[in-house]
């Protein structure tokens, strides 16, 4: 029997447990196993990290921090107004309906801490002292429909108090303001519902609501809408208004303003009595009136208000004025805002009125354009450079190779009537039987006549022309095309082509100011601004003389707003400004360039007639600095409006208006910024002379109608040089003259379609007009002025 041997199942059921993922290891065999690399982690989980390590008390202490960091900021930002001698919160009540008196606003403001506002009925300013609080405010009152005054108003108020009617509509006037105000920046604003007005509590809430979505819409950080009719609300909107913390305008940083309080004129001189606001006012700068422009100042005065008693027992001590600030002669600004332009060093290079009539005649009586040259060579190096014309100017007249083409010749005016009626013999019979049909004419009385002529000269019809097709010009018949535009002149590439912007410079450019780095000027305006040991600090109560005032200012209406603003350095001086524009959606009338329009910008107001131009993408100058002009401006895009103006500093918004019938109601047209005052950008207007192929073979076609020649083919010869291109795509030259009314055979680059149309660009500088300040015209003045 063998030896029986051992005997087993096959383990097929054994359980393997997952061992443990570090096995235990030492921190030894981790440092082996690293090899010398050490971990790192990300930055931000590196912060997550650390912030998970932190102790509950470093968190807290972290807190305590950023709550001081705010806290600072807030009392940093209200200490102007903090204190017995604080400047008042300016508070601007802006009335959008006819049935809202501003002026119960704010008697209802101050009866809710059981306080009195203290002013003349016939007065736009009226203070308040809220003790309860400890500040001041000081309440404007513009009146209804005085569109200017209020944004007057609001450009120095520290908040804005939209007084709304629960039973009246705001109007189109009141729509048009709020988008003034919306494009031209706003304070903190508050709005409420006037007192008197008590509503019903059951349409209460929906009115509310109705209120406050038509002010999100121009103000869209309002929560609420304040009905001063509750005595509960009377106080909380007194408290926005004593508490808050004002927003700052992007405009107005780093400039300073006088709301005046009195105003005093003798010998030409004009005292201003307010509080200094903002930021410090230099002696050595200037200021702007609005309606009255720029003014220097000859000193400024302290004018502190007498201090009672804490007890209020004792009568109030006054404090001798004192002069703070005098104007330096040698550091103050002039107000020179222009150069006298030198005509000798200026001398231009474009020809006068008289040379053009001499070359012209030398051109009649020569009866040709070009010298005579032997038959099948070309005179390459011949140009035809008009008398006066610069080598510049006459750079886009190439020389170019010619290809020979002997199918066809130059053909007179019989074999073009030949061919022309041969067209119309060609005609079915039913065409000319219907040709030869007399059509009944019946006349038209006065009233439709002169309605329908209207309608064809009307703005829109030229817009919409010129919509459907751009830069679009008929040559006339009467005027050869190289007198009729002479000022223009073909590129290559409307992009890329060299174009020098010192050449041909109108008058008005010897008179402006040129910057070499506009940018590093500002920084430096703005450091010098807040380094100034002459400025006056804000909070300050001072009473401002200006020199050379006109008697006009003082007699203002005491019902509306007499506002200072303090200048930067330079920004008096002329210079070419750009703005970006984009039109307002509600305005549907036609905006042409070089049409009269307000202009607001900062505190000035200017009658401007700006040309528009095309923004290029990004905002670049591209590679050459020049952008096509346009002729309207139309709704959707962004445009670049250019006019002559004095500098401005920051990225300041502005606003176009144009007036109405009601010198109080403009119309908002377009809303912007202020881009660059780059004189080196050439705006380029664009014209397109097209023509009719009249015969195509292949890619060689006999254009007409593009030049009407009589007796000499000048035009032809004059413009050859330039390309050609087609609405399809073609590009292409022109190779040689046939007959002597304007015909002409051209070469392309590929098949033409004898419904093509045959084009050619040509291109001119253009530059705006001169702006003037614009005033407004007010209806009623204070009827005597206050002398010292």
């Amino acid at each position: 029997m063998p030896d029986a041997q051992a005997f087993h199942h096959r383990s097929t059921l054994k359980q393997t447990n997952k061992h443990f993922k570090s096995k235990h290891a030492t921190k030894s065999s981790l440092k082996d196993l690293a090899k010398g690399r050490v971990p790192r982690d990300s930055p931000k989980a590196a912060s997550a990290n650390n912030a998970a390590a932190q102790s509950k008390l470093n968190r807290r202490n972290n807190a305590k921090q950023a709550q001081m960091k705010k806290r600072h900021a807030l009392i940093s930002a209200t200490r102007v107004f903090s204190g017995v001698d604080g400047a008042p919160r300016i508070v601007a009540i802006v009335p959008l309906s006819p049935d809202v008196d501003s002026r119960a606003v704010s008697a209802a403001l101050a009866g809710s801490i059981g306080e009195h506002a203290d002013g003349d009925p016939n007065n736009a300013l009226w203070k308040l002292r809220a003790e309860r609080f400890k500040t001041s405010l000081q309440f404007i009152h513009p009146k209804y429909r005085s569109f200017y005054a209020i944004l007057d108003a609001c450009k120095a108020a520290d908040y804005v108090v939209f007084a709304l009617s629960p039973l009246t509509e705001v109007d189109e006037w009141g729509d048009t303001l709020l988008r003034t105000l919306q494009a031209q920046g706003l304070p903190e604003v508050v709005s409420a519902i006037a007192p008197g007005f008590p509503v019903d509590p059951k349409t209460r809430p929906g009115i509310m609501k109705s209120l406050l979505s038509f002010l999100q819409y121009f103000s869209p950080e309002q929560a609420r809408v304040y009905d001063l009719n509750a005595v509960s609300d009377q106080l909380s909107a007194l408290r926005v208004l004593c508490e808050g913390k004002p927003r700052d305008v992007r405009w107005r940083e780093g400039r300073a303003w006088i709301l005046g309080e009195g105003v005093a004129w003798a010998d030409g001189t004009l005292a201003v009595t307010g509080v200094i606001r903002g930021a410090q006012l230099s002696a050595d700068r200037l200021v702007h009136l609005p309606n009255f422009g720029d003014f220097q100042i000859s000193k400024i005065i302290s004018a502190p208000l007498p201090r009672s008693s804490r007890n209020g027992a004792a009568p109030g001590m006054e404090v001798e004025p004192g002069v703070l600030a005098e104007p330096d002669d040698e550091s103050a600004d002039s107000l020179v805002s222009s150069n006298d332009p030198d005509d000798m060093a200026n001398e231009q290079t474009w020809p006068t009125e008289e040379e053009m009539v001499d070359a012209s005649a030398v051109d009649e009586a020569s009866g040709s354009d070009l010298p005579a040259a032997e038959k099948g060579t070309t005179p390459k190096a011949v140009r035809r450079v008009p008398k006066g014309m610069s080598e510049y100017q006459a750079a886009w007249i190439i020389d170019e190779d010619e290809e020979e083409d002997g199918d066809e010749g130059p053909r007179d005016e019989d074999e073009e009537m030949e061919e022309e009626a041969e067209e119309m013999v060609d005609l079915p019979d039913d065409d000319m039987e219907d040709s030869r049909k007399s059509v009944q004419f019946q006349d038209l009385d006065v009233e439709e006549e002169d309605r329908q002529l209207e309608t064809w000269r009307s703005r829109q019809r030229e817009e919409q022309d010129d919509f459907e097709f751009p830069d679009e010009v008929d040559t006339p018949k009467d005027v050869p095309a190289r007198t009729r535009f002479q000022r223009y002149r073909g590129l290559r590439s409307f992009r890329t082509s060299p174009w020098d912007p010192f050449e041909n410079l109108p008058r008005d450019y010897a008179r402006i100011f040129q910057f070499e780095d506009f940018k590093r000027t500002e920084r430096g305006v703005r450091r010098r601004a807040e380094e100034e040991g002459a400025g006056v600090s804000p909070g300050t109560r001072v009473t401002v003389y200006l020199k050379d005032v006109p008697q006009e200012a003082a007699d203002h209406d005491l019902r509306q707003p007499f506002v200072v603003f303090g200048l930067l350095q330079h920004e008096h001086k002329k210079s070419v400004l750009h703005f970006t524009v984009q039109r307002n959606t509600e305005y549907e009338g036609s905006v042409r360039s070089k049409d009269p329009l307000i202009l607001c910008v900062g505190p000035r107001r200017l009658q401007i007639n700006p040309v528009y131009s095309q923004h290029t993408r990004g905002g670049g100058k591209g590679a050459n600095n020049v952008h096509k002009f346009e002729r309207y401006l139309r709704h959707g895009n962004t445009y670049v409006a250019t006019t002559y103006a004095p500098v401005v500093f920051g990225n300041q918004p502005c606003v176009l208006l144009k007036e109405s019938e009601d010198p109080q109601a403009p119309q908002v047209v377009a809303m912007g910024a202020f881009m660059s005052p780059d004189t080196t950008r050439v705006i380029a207007k664009r014209i397109i002379l097209s023509g009719h192929p009249f015969k195509v073979h292949k890619k060689t076609a006999t254009v007409r109608y593009m030049f009407f020649n009589s007796g000499m083919p000048h035009d032809v010869l004059y413009y050859k040089p330039i390309q050609l291109h087609t609405k399809h795509g073609r590009t292409g030259h022109i190779r040689e003259s046939l007959g002597t009314h304007g015909y002409f055979k051209a070469h392309f680059d590929g098949p033409i379609n004898q419904m093509d149309t045959i084009c050619m660009s040509l291109y001119k500088r253009v530059y705006p007009r001169w702006s003037e300040l614009w005033r407004e015209e007010r209806e009623s003045r204070r009827p005597d002025a206050m002398e010292e």
